[in-house]
């Protein structure tokens, strides 16, 4: 493959970090640019992050030097710079859209981790092992902004990447409705231990926006192309409770289901299905994408958030507890990485996909 000039807008955030890690050694992308806010603007990366380093790997030799750049006045200098953009900025969603809109004006193709136009209706909004054909919506939505290489591709919230990955083998039994519980680590809210002491032997019983993201989000990735736009898909019927809690990374789903009548697998079935699942990122050998993409334990106190989340370089799904239920048909937990398969690692797998599909190109 060829060799992608990269920048991360965000780059200061945690999300913003987790893209810099991953850019040490990919085989397809080099970092070139670090922009941020006008704050960490004209400073060495190593310098901006002083003492906010969150992450418990090393920072990245080759990001130390790099001097950031200012992210709304250094655009079209950054756009010139780079193949693409990773987006992860923590502003409003006005701002957002204001900004990744401006990028894609000046022809920079941007993968977004931010929620703003996760609900525009020609942003594919992409899992790369369950709904890689969305990204042909893109052809609309430059049709749209009158761009050649300029477009908007996001990831999905990263606590619906906990249980959508293993609910989705069995969407053609006909899953009528499910309820999830998620049980999201405090790096989802972009903190640490040391900046969030209160989250120390503790369990918050709400995440603002997190329920609604929850029920809804599955529908777009499960939904289909229509005339240039996503619709989403009419079902499964979905309800949503979401706990912050005290652990560090890894988010945690407790999830029961519904099959519609006479379509009820067996035990057999369901893991049979989760142990032969290969998505698109699978076939296509993308970089990040993980060779078990499902990972079924047999264990009863298994996944654990700290013995599973780095499961294939954190980008797999691990599931357990798979059993009949007194209310649904079955009940299960399954365990995502957030700041990995979630939100960065997730990022650099869809833009891979881009660029292995060409949406992305080199200039």
């Amino acid at each position: 493959m060829k060799q992608y000039k990269v920048g991360i807008i965000g780059g200061t955030g945690m999300v913003g970090q987790r893209l810099i890690t991953l850019m040490e050694n990919h085989p397809w992308f080099q970092l070139t640019v670090i922009a941020a806010s006008g704050r960490s603007a004209g400073k060495p990366y190593e310098e901006a992050l002083a003492g906010r380093w969150a992450l418990d790997i090393p920072m990245p030799e080759e990001a130390k030097k790099i001097v950031v750049m200012d992210a709304e006045k250094d655009a079209e200098k950054i756009a010139e710079l780079v193949d693409f953009c990773f987006c992860a900025v923590n502003m409003n969603k006005d701002e957002i859209k204001a900004l990744e809109e401006k990028y894609v004006k000046l022809e920079c193709p941007i993968i977004s981790n931010n929620s703003a136009n996760r609900w525009t209706d020609d942003v594919p909004m992409v899992i790369p092992e369950i709904n890689a054909e969305h990204i042909a919506v893109i052809d609309a939505q430059r049709k749209r902004w009158g761009t050649k290489r300029g477009f908007i591709a996001v990831k999905s919230n990263c606590s619906i990447q906990s249980y959508v990955p293993a609910m989705h083998p069995l969407m053609k039994y006909g899953i009528d409705r499910a309820l999830v519980c998620t049980y999201q680590a405090i790096s989802g809210a972009g903190k640490t231990f040391q900046r969030w002491p209160e989250m120390v032997d503790n369990c918050i019983p709400y995440i603002g926006g997190e329920e609604e993201k929850s029920e809804q989000e599955p529908l777009k990735v499960w939904g289909h192309l229509e005339d240039g736009k996503i619709v989403k898909a009419a079902g499964p019927s979905l309800t949503a409770q979401c706990f912050r809690v005290a652990c560090q990374d890894g988010h945690m789903a407790a999830v029961f289901l519904k099959f519609k009548d006479g379509c009820k697998p067996s035990l057999e079935q369901i893991k049979a299905d989760w142990a032969a699942f290969r998505g698109p990122a699978q076939e296509l050998e993308l970089p990040s994408a993980p060779k078990q993409f499902l990972h079924y334990f047999e264990e009863p106190d298994r996944p654990q958030t700290r013995l599973d989340r780095n499961l294939e370089g954190g980008m797999a799904i691990s599931i357990g507890r798979l059993r009949p239920d007194t209310q649904y048909d079955y009940k299960f937990v399954s365990l995502s990485h957030n700041t990995l398969r979630g939100a960065a690692g997730g990022g650099v797998e869809l833009a891979e996909l881009l660029c292995k599909k060409g949406y992305i190109t080199a200039k």
